[in-house]
């Protein structure tokens, strides 16, 4: 894993700027903490930090080659899981490998198949290849979103990179945010919308996207989409067809020159995981796997239940590692390094984010770092199979909005009545949701609940798993930890997008089929528990830390926060008895403490991005 960054300019010498293409990409350094490297040829400068992860010595970037006496050059962020059978094809058409490193695979496919290389690709991705035969640059994003790639172009010029940070080092991108900007930022969050860099001239290239950059311009595409068609397995054939598939992906991403782990919640998804793991190590003659949990200090003495977070995951990650017998690491973290690392995690996001989910899950995988490069995930699903309360709560498949906002007055209640006037965040978020159901590919004769859950499945998987997605991917390589995500192979997910409702909630559960799947893998006492998601803190000092923030922010006339925010109300928000609940009371993500925190955080934000609202 890596971070990757860059900018084409087809007019003047761009060996004027190798000062400025170094700064860039030193900006990333925490993704690629082991080795760093430029490349300027004609309009292409291209950057890149590289985490070792796949033949470590040979793999440096920006990789260039020749063929057929044309320059082509790579940066690469990501890995390929079936490497091994594209080396294989590539040999037989007469390609030489001078490593047995990915990327190489990656730039001989684009060389063999040009733009249709992705539809070849089996890994998670962001990259960007000069071709010297076209004289263009071409940019692939894998199909989930795993891998992040932002780019502007403005002007003349364009300028690309893993996150905000590298691209905000080019003159010619400045910090400015316009309404929609600010509509994304209050009242969308905590989920994105696709393509949307927040500030005005930046841009996300989409999932499952390319695009192509020439001196005609620049042209995006869709190179994959899910694809609605009707499912003709039963039951069982459903079930073997989904562990199989979990089975494969899993023991593709295990594969590393460098020591893998496996992230342990107890619950169903990273628990799946973790067996499937232990068992292809105990196959392998591999040794003990190594797992991680997080916890906070004393949340069992005030941990609260709700529909959310129905119970406590610590007696069933001690569950599943006297099961599993693995070399299990707890970490805990007590509140002040919790509010401490909230700037840490806004910095690798480059924006406010999900508040002590971030930093905790930032300080979780330093803490992984210390033993380990590489870590499997249960990332994802609970998007995909339909895990969530939302996807069985009738009021809220009928919300008209988001279900992870579903409760945007009060959010919008927060702004300035000048700012409400100007970016009008009701009606920005009606847009984007109604956006978001004319994309839903429908199936022919699909009507009533199984059409409605369809919807519910597509506004998860492109709109609420990005934002988890861009979360993991921030948090943990801002320390220089890759994390791999098995749920989110797309031949997995295009499977199960099609299995029906009844069958994907067999036995009356919430991912029943998932469940059935992995019968034998998992206890059955582990296998039929609640969801209970990533855990937060319930410890009241974490409320009066941030609380007592946001109060110091309202307090100094400079925040630049408050032309923004109607303080008043807020100043009652955090007198109210309301505040100090941990319940998901502000829309279903977000309890008091959060919010508090988040207002912080893009207080922060503002005043050290300097960013301008125009």
């Amino acid at each position: 894993m890596c971070g990757i960054t860059g900018f084409i300019e087809w007019r003047g010498d761009l060996t004027q700027h190798s000062q400025l293409l170094v700064q860039m990409t030193e900006t990333l350094a925490n993704r690629g903490p082991d080795a760093a490297g430029t490349w300027i040829s004609g309009p292409c400068a291209f950057g890149h930090r590289r985490l070792s992860v796949i033949d470590p010595e040979n793999g440096a970037q920006p990789m260039i080659t020749r063929h057929d006496d044309k320059v082509y050059a790579i940066v690469y962020n990501g890995e390929l899981y079936n490497a091994p059978e594209l080396t294989k094809e590539l040999k037989q058409r007469g390609h030489h490998f001078r490593t047995q490193c990915d990327t190489e695979v990656l730039l001989h496919a684009y060389i063999e198949w040009g733009p249709d290389c992705t539809e070849k690709l089996n890994g998670i991705f962001a990259f960007a290849v000069w071709d010297g035969q076209r004289e263009e640059v071409f940019f692939a994003r894998d199909r989930l979103g795993v891998k992040p790639l932002f780019y502007s172009q403005v002007e003349d010029v364009l300028v690309f990179g893993s996150e905000p940070k590298a691209l905000l080092q080019h003159p010619k991108v400045q910090p400015v945010v316009g309404p929609e900007g600010l509509a994304e930022v209050f009242i969308v969050g905590p989920a994105r919308t696709p393509g949307q860099g927040v500030y005005k001239d930046l841009q996300e290239l989409r999932p499952g996207h390319a695009m192509i950059y020439s001196r005609s311009g620049l042209r995006k595409y869709a190179y994959w989409t899910l694809e609605s068609q009707k499912h003709t397995d039963n039951e069982e054939e459903t079930a073997v067809k989904v562990r199989e598939l979990l089975q494969d992906t899993l023991e593709r991403q295990l594969v590393s020159d460098v020591p893998v782990c496996s992230l342990l919640s107890g619950g169903l998804d990273s628990s799946a995981l973790t067996a499937l793991a232990v068992d292809y190590y105990n196959r392998t003659g591999q040794g003990r796997v190594n797992t991680f949990s997080v916890d906070y200090v004393d949340n069992d003495k005030h941990f609260k239940s709700h529909s959310f977070q129905p119970g406590a995951d610590g007696p069933w990650i001690k569950r599943m590692v006297d099961e599993l017998q693995t070399n299990h690491h707890y970490i805990a973290f007590d509140t002040p390094e919790l509010a401490a690392a909230l700037d840490n995690a806004l910095f690798a996001r480059d924006l406010p984010g999900m508040t002590d989910v971030d930093s905790s899950l930032y300080l979780f995988c330093r803490e992984i770092k210390k033993n380990a490069t590489v870590a499997i995930s249960g990332e994802a699903a609970d998007e995909i199979f339909g895990g969530y309360p939302w996807f069985h709560r009738e009021e809220m498949l009928s919300s008209g909005t988001f279900p992870w906002s579903v409760a945007p007055k009060m959010r919008a209640g927060l702004l300035s009545p000048e700012i409400r006037d100007w970016i009008r965040p009701l009606e920005y978020l009606g847009d984007r949701y109604s956006d978001a159901v004319a994309e839903v590919p429908k199936l022919d004769g699909e009507t009533g609940k199984q059409a409605q859950m369809r919807i519910m499945s597509y506004l998860n998987i492109t709109r609420f798993m990005p934002t988890l997605l861009d979360r993991k991917d921030r948090m943990s390589m801002g320390v220089g930890l890759e994390v791999r995500v098995p749920y989110c192979d797309h031949r997995l997910v295009q499977y199960v997008w099609n299995i029906p409702w009844e069958i994907k909630t067999v036995g009356g559960r919430e991912k029943g089929i998932l469940r059935k799947a992995l019968e034998g893998v998992l206890p059955e006492d582990v296998l039929y528990r609640k969801k209970s998601p990533y855990p937060k803190t319930h410890n009241p000092a974490y409320l009066n830390v941030v609380r007592q923030q946001v109060l110091n922010i309202l307090d100094d006339a400079t925040s630049p926060i408050l032309p923004l925010i109607d303080a008043a109300r807020i100043r009652e928000l955090a007198a109210s008895e309301e505040s100090s609940s941990n319940l998901p009371w502000f829309g279903q993500l977000m309890s008091g403490p959060q919010l508090f925190a988040y207002l912080a955080q893009v207080n922060l934000w503002l005043k050290t991005y300097n960013v301008s609202i125009k």
